[in-house]
C-alpha cells in the first residue's frame, strides 16, 4: 500500500477574487488550452498547471500508473491569503475547503484532506477548522512556515494549536513566501536554498518555542523531508546548549529531544539523505510525500524508497505505516480490491 501525503489540488474554477473582495493579488486560473491552464496573479504569470491538478479523474489515472492507493491533498501555498484582509482569506479558506471536501466524498478510498484557514485571525482559523473537520475525508490542515510577522510559536497562535490538539487536526507544514527571495533572482534559489531554511525555521520555532510541551497532542508533519533541519540538528542543538539566554527561554529541553515527536515526508531525492534522515528521525517519523503534481517533487512517488535496499517492513513502513499512523486511520480503512481501484474513475473512464 502507497499513500502519499503530500499532494497539492486546486478547484477548477472559482469566483473572480478580485472581484469578490475589490483588490488585487489574487491567483486566477485561464484555462487556455484543453487541459492546460495558466496560474496569474492578477496580470502576472505564475505558473502553468496540467488537468492533473484540479481534476480527479486524471489524477487518479497517474495515481494507477504509479501504485499510489491514497492521496492526501492540500492547496497550494499561494492560496493561503495570509497577507489580505482576514474576511476576505477565511471566504477563500472555505471555497477551497468545500472543494477538497468534494472531491474526498466522491472518492473516499483515494482521497483525504488538509484544509486550509485564515492562520493571520486566529480566531477564524479556529472556527474554519471546526466546520472543516466535520467535512468528508478531511483530517487536518495545511499551514505556512510562518504567518506574515509571526513564527509558528507566536503567543496569538495558542488558540489555533489548542484547537488542532483537541480536534486530532493533523498539521502538515509547507514553506512558503520564502526568506530572501528578493536578493535571489537567479538559479531558482529561492525553492533550492531557501525552501530548506524555510521548514527549519518553523521546526525551529515549533520545537523551541516550546510548543510540544504546552500542547503535547500536537501532530506537526514537515514538509521537504524536514528542509535543513535534520542536517543541521548538531548545530542547533549546540547552540541549544551554548546560548541558553537565547534559545531556552520557552523549553529546557534540547531540539533533538522531540525528534520522536514531529513528522517528515520522504521528498529528499538521494538514497543517501534518505539513509540520514533514518539516522536521524526513524522510519515510524517518516512517510511517503512526493509534492505532485510539481516538478521540485518526486516525479515517481515512491520509487526512492522502493528502489533502497532497506527491509522489506521498513519500506511498508513508509510507503504506508507511517501515514496512517500520523492520520490516525487503519488500514482496512482503505482496502479495496485491484479492479475496483483501477476501475474507480468519473464516469468509469481512465
Amino acid at each position: 500500500m502507497k499513500i502519499d501525503v503530500h499532494t497539492h489540488i486546486l478547484p477548477k474554477t472559482w469566483p473572480d477574487l478580485r472581484e469578490r473582495y475589490g483588490y488585487g493579488g489574487w491567483i486566477r486560473l485561464e484555462h487556455h488550452h484543453p487541459g492546460r491552464a495558466k496560474m496569474m496573479m492578477d496580470d502576472r504569470f505564475f505558473r502553468e498547471i496540467d488537468a492533473n491538478c484540479w481534476d480527479p479523474a486524471t489524477r487518479m489515472a497517474e495515481m494507477d500508473d504509479m501504485d499510489i492507493d491514497v492521496q492526501v491533498l492540500s492547496t497550494v501555498p499561494v492560496m493561503f491569503g495570509y497577507w489580505a484582509k482576514s474576511e476576505d482569506a477565511w471566504d477563500l479558506s472555505q471555497i477551497l475547503n468545500d472543494d477538497m471536501a468534494l472531491t474526498c466524498e466522491t472518492h473516499p478510498k483515494r482521497f483525504l484532506g488538509l484544509g486550509s484557514v485564515p492562520m493571520q485571525a486566529p480566531k477564524l482559523a479556529v472556527k474554519e477548522l471546526e466546520r472543516l473537520m466535520t467535512l468528508p475525508g478531511m483530517r487536518g490542515v495545511q499551514v505556512g512556515s510562518h504567518i506574515n510577522e509571526w513564527n509558528l510559536d507566536d503567543e496569538d497562535l495558542y488558540p489555533f494549536w489548542e484547537a488542532c490538539e483537541d480536534l486530532g487536526a493533523c498539521i502538515m507544514v509547507h514553506p512558503w513566501d520564502m526568506m530572501g527571495r528578493d536578493t535571489m533572482p537567479r538559479h531558482w534559489l529561492p525553492w533550492l536554498v531557501s525552501m530548506p531554511a524555510e521548514t527549519s525555521r518553523a521546526i525551529c520555532s515549533v520545537l523551541m518555542g516550546g510548543l510540544m510541551d504546552r500542547f503535547p497532542g500536537l501532530r506537526f508533519m514537515f514538509a521537504h523531508g524536514g528542509g535543513s533541519f535534520p542536517a543541521t540538528l548538531g548545530r542547533i542543538d549546540h547552540g541549544f546548549t551554548m546560548r541558553p539566554d537565547l534559545c531556552q527561554t520557552r523549553t529546557k529541553n534540547p531540539p533533538s529531544s522531540y525528534v520522536d515527536r514531529i513528522w517528515i515526508d520522504s521528498i529528499v531525492h538521494a538514497e543517501r539523505s534518505l539513509d540520514f534522515v533514518l539516522d536521524v528521525m526513524s522510519a515510524e517519523r517518516i512517510m511517503l510525500g512526493s509534492d505532485y503534481p510539481f516538478p521540485l517533487g518526486e516525479l515517481h512517488p515512491g520509487k526512492l524508497i522502493e528502489g533502497t535496499t532497506l527491509e522489506y517492513t521498513t519500506k511498508e513502513q513508509l510507503l504506508s505505516g507511517t501515514a496512517l499512523d500520523w492520520l490516525g486511520l487503519d488500514r482496512a480503512s482503505f482496502e479495496t480490491d485491484a479492479s475496483q481501484k483501477h476501475t474507480e474513475m468519473i464516469g468509469g473512464q481512465r
